[in-house]
């Protein structure tokens, strides 16, 4: 059936269907992937623990705690093979520059990610343990009757009779295993001898390899020794015969060379009288320097005079004003 809606027929009335009640049509769903088709479903749900949850926490030994940590070590190891094995998948994009990438969960269900494994510590406390006491020795009970038989010496066995082929088959094989070690020390013996004459051939034929070897040695340092003195005096005939047409070049080059460099050095005065040179740098300067000096003086003796004379004759023409202006006043 399907949800129909409600109306208020009156504000204090009750709910009433708006519409009739009518059959809902089949549709048609979507395949939803297998996560979704078990969702709400407790058995396929990884939060939920299944089996005994009760668990003892033991404190493994040191040889249990180093094959835990190897067989961890292999199976990283492992996984990091299979990873640089694995080039079909796609590899994630490097970063663009100011970003990292970080490792997100993609599972339907998030799961906390720690190091560090839960453990609880449960103990138990069991009754002593008694000693066992010793079992008692089985004897078994005793049945039937005791008979006794005599037996005469000679009557079950006869030494001499019964040694003989335990001695014949005793001196056979001790002879036959003198013979064979006799045999192999012979056989011994005779290898020996070839080996030593066998290494007597070959340190002779070692003898005469090296000394071919050390022939052939000087030869070939004998043979570059030359080659190297050739080499030296083909350089040393080509660095004479460079330097001939240098010391040629340089004389052709330097005839007209020399002339012309003395003249100019001449003209820009790099060669000089040291007299003349003494006078002009040390004697010019010094008589310049008196007369410049003088010279100044003179002219400030002058001009010291000459302000003298007019403050002189300034102060005689007042003078003379004022001897004029005196009679006048006198008249008057």
């Amino acid at each position: 059936m399907s949800f129909a809606s409600y109306r208020l027929r009156d504000p204090g009335g009750t709910y009433t269907f708006s519409s009739r009640p009518r059959a809902v049509e089949n549709r048609s769903k979507a395949p939803q992937p297998e996560a979704l088709r078990n969702y709400g479903n407790i058995m396929y749900d990884r939060r939920v623990v299944r089996g005994n949850t009760y668990t003892q926490h033991i404190l493994p030994t040191t040889a249990q705690a180093n094959a835990a940590e190897s067989q961890r070590q292999q199976e990283l190891r492992r996984r990091n093979v299979a990873r640089k094995r694995d080039t079909s998948r796609l590899q994630t994009p490097d970063a663009l520059q100011g970003r990292t990438h970080i490792h997100v969960q993609t599972d339907l269900y998030l799961e906390e990610l720690s190091d560090a494994i839960v453990a609880t510590d449960n103990e138990c406390q069991t009754d002593a343990f008694l000693d066992k006491p010793a079992t008692p020795l089985f004897i078994p009970a005793k049945t039937g009757k005791d008979v006794a038989t005599q037996i005469e010496d000679g009557e079950l066995f006869d030494f001499d009779r019964e040694v003989q082929p335990v001695l014949e088959v005793l001196v056979g094989k001790t002879m036959e295993q003198s013979l064979l070690e006799v045999m192999e020390e012979e056989e011994l013996a005779c290898l020996r001898a070839q080996q030593r004459a066998f290494q007597e051939l070959r340190n002779n034929e070692l003898a005469e390899v090296q000394r071919l070897q050390e022939q052939e040695r000087r030869r070939s340092e004998e043979k570059k020794r030359r080659v190297a003195q050739q080499r030296e005096a083909l350089q040393k005939e080509k660095e004479t015969a460079e330097k001939i047409a240098a010391r040629a070049y340089t004389q052709q080059y330097l005839t007209d060379l020399l002339p012309a460099v003395f003249s100019s050095l001449t003209n820009h005065g790099f060669f000089y009288d040291s007299v003349e040179k003494d006078i002009e740098t040390n004697l010019f300067p010094w008589l310049m320097t008196e007369v410049n000096s003088r010279l100044e003086r003179r002219h400030t003796a002058r001009h010291l005079l000459d302000s003298i004379i007019h403050d002189v004759a300034q102060m005689r023409v007042e003078r003379f004003d004022e001897l004029e202006t005196q009679p006048e006043k006198c008249d008057e």
